[in-house]
């Protein structure tokens, strides 16, 4: 498969299904006791397939609310929490995502990578699946 296969597959539809933008909302009620008190919110994005490397890339998109300072929040700590959060389910991520995949591919493995900010609006938390050969 090509990386625009990939892209194909994984549209921002699909994605939406796979991590539906409610989740946002029950994971800061499930941290805060209240979801208006989050900063932001929290979207997964298709970014690249890497053949050479049998990498497979996405990333979790935080993007500010309204009247929020996504700044001002931590969240260079997230990759421990989301990787191990339930309500975030990064597991159940891969597992829809290799489902999604088929006969194409499967999932060996995967990580978070350090929070990036893109800017004061949006960081981004990158979703690192290796393939199995």
């Amino acid at each position: 498969m090509t990386s625009n296969d990939f892209g194909q597959l994984f549209d921002q539809r699909t994605l939406s299904g796979i991590f539906p933008p409610e989740r946002s909302d029950q994971f800061f009620e499930a941290l805060f006791g209240d979801a208006s008190e989050g900063a932001y919110d929290i979207s997964l994005v298709y970014r690249e397939h890497r053949p050479a490397e049998g990498k497979l890339l996405f990333d979790l998109h935080l993007t500010q609310r309204p009247g929020r300072c996504l700044a001002c929040n931590l969240t260079y700590g997230l990759p421990e929490v989301f990787s191990r959060h339930p309500i975030i389910n990064i597991k159940g991520v891969v597992e829809a995502i290799d489902q999604r995949l088929g006969e194409r591919a499967s999932c060996k493995e995967w990580r978070l990578g350090s929070t990036h900010s893109v800017s004061s609006a949006l960081h981004t938390l990158p979703l690192v699946i290796t393939l199995a050969s």
